[in-house]
């Protein structure tokens, strides 16, 4: 019996060491959740496995933390093991920045300083508040190349408890596309419009550089088309994606003519256009009033051929963002948001890979687009609520309407087009007519392509602080967040074919909220569940086996 029972172990022991030496070799992660949350989708295995040299991710969440960023390093920390299995060459480390606690201000400031904006966090616990501060942050790092990868999304109305969920829902996203930019060699080019009234770059740095990250980008100005059109033209096809933002003034038939080849030949575009001219500045005066008036930029025929009308009308929305006026006299005055309905608050309809997963948009005085048939293929990226309507013009917009309830029953003929794509192979507007200058290779008809057109040229406008800009989207007066960004980045990789970051942004990861009264009327009860069952199961295994041991030994 000791022979056998010897050669067992033996057995045993050889079967664990094979299948040890095994294992090493066949190693695999097995994703058994409902929506595939630890699953990398294929462009996010992509960009990590592509990416050569040792990559160390630095993330600052470490140390003792609120509950809520608990559970977002744990998702990151388990994010990341995922794509360090794809590449090895990618390691992590939790560090906490304010461990120090006497160099805890020198370190906000430092961090902040290079661009790392911290968390305010409250926390109320038994009756008392408290604020902590939170660095959601990583930084991917690379030799010299370091990318900044928020782990906090903001959510407009969100409490902490949903801006986590939210977070957790687009970390694949910051990590891949973090390992995008530091893969990224041969840039695509964008090419800014200027000379025609333009946003001056200051109003559109921080979506400019946003898109430096991936791309490269330059000016170009139609100026000189009357002399040269041949010239600018060849230089107007090197790049791959046109802007035109915001322009105030009319194109001549020669620039026009150029852009109709640019768009005939393959180029790419995205067109923020106003067609009503009226700024919110120009009604803070002693009167609040400014008149809207049609703006005429010669660009309807251009846009006709392709089935899109940009009508001389302002929405008005009764899903409205909020401005800020003073109230009270000079000496006692007081700032109050107030609703603002020639601003829209616009939602996404998440039906196209573009607008998919994004938050509301803030549209300024934005009109109504139509969309026209023809061969082309139209898709509406965003509308206006269907408590909206549009207002003609000329027409006087005064800041004391903010005073007046609206009256809803008008309110009846909403969903509004906003913004919409444009797909087909593209025909020239100058097709059986006479061409403003002569142009060498000129085409009447080119092969498939796309462009996105947009009835608000501020969505790409960025406000300013002491002058300098702050992030698109972000509301100064109100400390709102809105995704104008993320639309427009959204809108140049897809123009540009770069969908595999879409697809990564389009991953849905649902995570059920606690119920908040729940917690507090039933926090007593699994309170003494958690503990009390767990102990009374060790009493009764504790009496069922010395019960056991009485009946088998007598005592």
């Amino acid at each position: 019996m000791g022979k056998n029972r010897l050669l067992s172990f033996i057995g045993i022991a050889v079967v664990v060491v094979v299948f040890n030496m095994i294992s090493s070799y066949l190693y695999t992660r097995i994703d058994i959740t409902e929506d595939r949350r630890y699953t990398l989708t294929e462009p996010a295995r992509e960009a990590a496995a592509g990416i050569e040299g040792s990559i160390i991710v630095d993330v600052l969440l470490a140390g003792n933390l609120p509950v809520e960023f608990e559970k977002l390093r744990v998702e990151t920390q388990l994010l990341l093991q995922e794509f360090s299995a794809v590449n090895p060459n990618i390691k992590f480390a939790f560090v906490d920045p304010l461990e120090d606690g006497t160099q805890a201000e020198n370190t906000i400031e430092q961090l902040q300083r290079i661009g790392l904006t911290p968390a305010n966090v409250t926390i109320e616990e038994e009756g008392r508040i408290s604020q902590e501060v939170v660095f959601p942050w990583a930084m991917v790092n690379r030799g010299n190349e370091t990318v900044k990868v928020p782990l906090l999304k903001n959510k407009l109305g969100a409490d902490t408890e949903e801006r986590i969920n939210n977070s957790v829902q687009d970390l694949e996203y910051g990590f891949a596309d973090a390992f995008t930019k530091l893969r990224i060699r041969d840039k695509k080019k964008i090419a800014v419009l200027k000379g025609n009234g333009e946003l001056d770059d200051i109003y559109i740095a921080d979506f400019l550089t946003s898109l430096r990250e991936y791309y490269n980008i330059g000016p170009i100005t139609l100026d000189s088309v009357p002399s040269n059109p041949g010239k600018v033209f060849e230089e107007l096809v090197e790049f791959d994606l046109l802007l035109i933002a915001k322009p105030t003034e009319a194109f001549t038939e020669e620039e026009k003519y150029l852009l109709d080849q640019y768009l005939v030949q393959g180029g790419r575009s995205i067109w923020l256009v106003d067609q009503v001219s009226i700024e919110l500045d120009s009604l803070f005066n002693e009167e609040g009033k400014a008149v809207a008036l049609p703006r005429d930029l010669n660009l309807k025929d251009l846009l006709f051929r392709y089935g899109i009308r940009i009508n001389p009308d302002l929405i008005n929305d009764l899903y409205f963002t909020q401005i800020v006026l003073a109230t009270g006299d000079a000496t006692n005055s007081q700032y109050s948001p107030v609703p603002w309905y020639y601003h829209p608050m616009v939602f996404s309809s998440d039906d196209h890979p573009i607008n998919k997963n994004l938050e509301a948009l803030r549209f300024q005085f934005a009109s109504s687009i139509d969309t026209l048939p023809n061969n082309y293929k139209k898709t509406i990226l965003y509308r206006s609520s269907p408590l909206s309507k549009s207002d003609g013009t000329p027409r006087q917009i005064s800041l004391s309407a903010v005073n007046s309830p609206p009256d809803r029953d008008i309110y009846i003929d909403g969903n509004k087009p906003l913004a919409v794509l444009v797909e087909g192979s593209f025909q020239s507007a100058y097709r059986n007519r006479v061409k403003p200058l002569r142009l060498a290779d000129a085409k009447e008809e080119g092969d498939s392509n796309k462009m996105i057109v947009i009835s608000d040229g501020d969505l790409i406008k960025n406000q300013l602080r002491n002058g300098r800009p702050l992030e698109l989207g972000y509301d100064k007066w109100t400390n709102n967040f809105y995704g104008n960004k993320d639309f427009l980045i959204n809108c140049v990789n897809y123009l540009l074919d770069d969908t595999g970051l879409l697809t990564v942004r389009n991953k849905t990861v649902r995570i059920p909220l606690l119920d908040q009264e729940k917690i507090k009327t039933q926090k007593s009860k699994w309170q003494l569940i958690n503990i009390g069952v767990p102990l009374l199961l060790v009493v009764l295994m504790g009496l069922a086996f010395r019960m056991l041991r009485r009946r088998r030994y007598g005592g």
